[in-house]
């Protein structure tokens, strides 16, 4: 299952829903779901509900998108992270530089 996203431009917020597999095989599909926009002056949630596995490609994304949102100052929230994706999170501190929501 591939990614699909839905912006909302009033409010801007883009929200992003992987599917089952966030790897590199997603890597054009994902930077796609926010170019043509501004990160940075957006929120954006990253909804992993569906995500059973990623791998470091997936993380490097994750890391790109938040340079390209501002870096520290990025409005980024990764959601619903299932406890497997959520301990990839930890082992690699990325829970320090994401806010997560349930």
């Amino acid at each position: 299952m591939g990614i699909s996203s839905k912006f909302i431009e009033h409010e801007k917020k883009l929200t992003i829903v992987l599917g089952d597999r966030f790897d590199f095989s997603c890597h054009s599909e994902f930077r796609d779901t926010y170019c043509s926009l501004d990160p940075d002056q957006l929120e954006i949630t990253i909804d992993f509900a569906k995500t059973e596995y990623i791998d470091s490609a997936a993380l490097g994304m994750l890391l790109v998108l938040r340079e390209r949102a501002g870096g520290d100052g990025a409005k980024i929230i990764l959601r619903s992270c299932r406890p497997s994706v959520q301990q990839i999170m930890d082992i690699t501190h990325l829970d320090r530089l994401f806010k997560f929501s349930n």
